[in-house]
């Protein structure tokens, strides 16, 4: 016995070694070299419209803090994680930067000091960046951003989990590898489609939230060579990242290019949906500034995906719903709650009204697997951001304060099995358990997300 123990912790010594060997052995990069006679104004400009399409806003600028000063709290399964200054400001920012250490944070995620990031920094989409793009990212960051004096505040992760040797191996094993092509624009044979992936793949990073993970935490795939890609994400704040594939009832199967665009530009279209949450940010800082050519690239590219081999949900127009409910008979407790909470906004056909109220019928969200988002959205409501194209910040209340767990489920369950709709039903523990992650009040929320006796 004490021979095999001796063994094994001699085995688990070299192990160890290997890995500390694996992580530390430096990770080598290629040169990125300096635009030659560029037009120094049109760079920081491209640069700024790349960091538009890249979100950078939303996460390193924290809820009333200065652009880019970092800050923001960032949930993460190891800890909440803080989003770093990456202003130019050199004691605090990234004014000591130069563009090959940019270069290396941004697409292969290795600080300046030589540690590995957070994959938190959606570096594995990054990496598909062009060099030409780089390079006016840099500029846009170096110039183009005001200097900002703002300590990175420390990550709340306990250790041992906020060591940062095994991210190296983490890096090294699940990002693309330094010396990839950064994106192969020559598979498609459609440019426009290329563009689109490009952007999709790339700087929007939308993999990041619309792509499920590995127990390791990598997504499952990184482009549309694996079926994971864009299938539905996580749940981040109590919201599902849906399927953005071709998938006729939960996807973006029946959904037009036109449909796309309209939501990436206002926050809404006219026939499918509205959009609250961290995809309502999303849209605020990012997509509603990108060209009508690039958003008709990412939406050209999103309607190539086909559908996942699974499809759980179904929708085929019915009107018996409409008639019953036009004629009074409302013949289960899930359809006198709807037409009690929410019949004076989606009507009874459950039609809503264009742009203002999304209809249910045959909505993606609605017929979603996984009812979370649903269940959410009635328990604490939401909220339309304003954007340049529709300034109106349009919401819904939450019914948390006069709706039982009970009640909510009986009520999405009729949703969801109405109209034509038809996915798996909702019940009272699913609701029980997301009602204990909101706030008891969070007037940001909703105004009525009020816990009452």
């Amino acid at each position: 016995m004490k021979k095999f123990l001796l063994s094994l912790i001699s085995l688990a010594v070299v192990v160890l070694v290997a890995l500390l060997i694996f992580a530390f052995w430096p990770t080598t990069t290629p040169t990125l070299a300096a635009a030659k006679d560029a037009d120094q104004a049109a760079l920081i400009e491209k640069g700024r419209y790349l960091a538009d399409a890249g979100d950078c806003t939303a996460c390193h600028t924290a809820k009333g803090g200065k652009p880019f000063a970092g800050g923001l709290p960032i949930a993460s399964p190891i800890g909440t994680l803080y989003s770093s200054n990456i202003t130019p400001d050199k004691a605090s920012g990234i004014g000591n930067y130069s563009l090959e250490d940019f270069d290396r944070a941004v697409r292969h995620g290795i600080a300046a000091n030589g540690t590995s990031l957070y994959p938190a920094m959606p570096y594995p989409a990054y990496a598909r960046t062009s060099d030409d793009d780089m390079r006016a990212l840099y500029a846009y960051f170096m110039q183009g951003v005001a200097p900002v004096s703002a300590q990175n505040r420390a990550n709340d992760v306990p250790w041992p989990l906020s060591m940062r040797w095994p991210l190296a191996i983490w890096r090294k094993v699940f990002a693309p590898a330094p010396q990839a092509v950064a994106f192969d624009a020559s598979r498609y044979k459609d440019p426009q489609i290329a563009r689109g992936a490009y952007l999709v793949q790339g700087l929007g990073h939308c993999g990041s939230c619309h792509t499920p993970r590995a127990l390791t935490l990598q997504e499952k795939a990184l482009d549309e060579s694996g079926e994971a890609f864009l299938s539905g994400g996580p749940v981040i704040d109590g919201w599902l990242a849906v399927n953005l594939r071709g998938n006729p009832a939960d996807g973006l199967g029946n959904w037009s290019d036109d449909d796309i665009v309209a939501t990436l530009r206002s926050a809404r279209s006219a026939t499918h949906a509205v959009l609250g949450g961290a995809m309502g940010d999303v849209v605020v800082h990012s997509t509603q500034h990108l060209n009508d050519a690039d958003l008709h690239a990412v939406a050209a590219y999103l309607k190539s995906l086909p559908p996942t081999k699974d499809q759980v949900a179904s929708f085929k127009a019915d009107p018996a719903t409409a008639k019953a409910l036009a004629a009074g008979q409302e013949g289960s407790r899930g359809a006198e709650l709807y037409v009690d909470n929410c019949a004076a906004c989606h009507r009874t056909n459950g039609q809503g009204y264009e742009r203002v109220f999304p209809k249910i019928a045959g909505n993606s969200s609605v017929l979603s697997q996984d009812p979370v988002s649903m269940i959410r959205l009635v328990l604490a409501g939401s909220k339309l951001p304003a954007t340049a194209t529709a300034p109106s910040e349009l919401g819904m209340p939450g019914f948390a304060w006069r709706l039982s767990d009970e009640e909510v489920a009986q009520l999405l369950t009729f949703i969801r099995s109405s109209w034509g709709n038809q996915a798996p039903a909702v019940n009272a523990e699913e609701v029980t358990k997301l009602r204990a992650t909101l706030p008891k009040e969070s007037p940001a929320v909703s105004r009525t997300d009020i816990a009452k006796p």
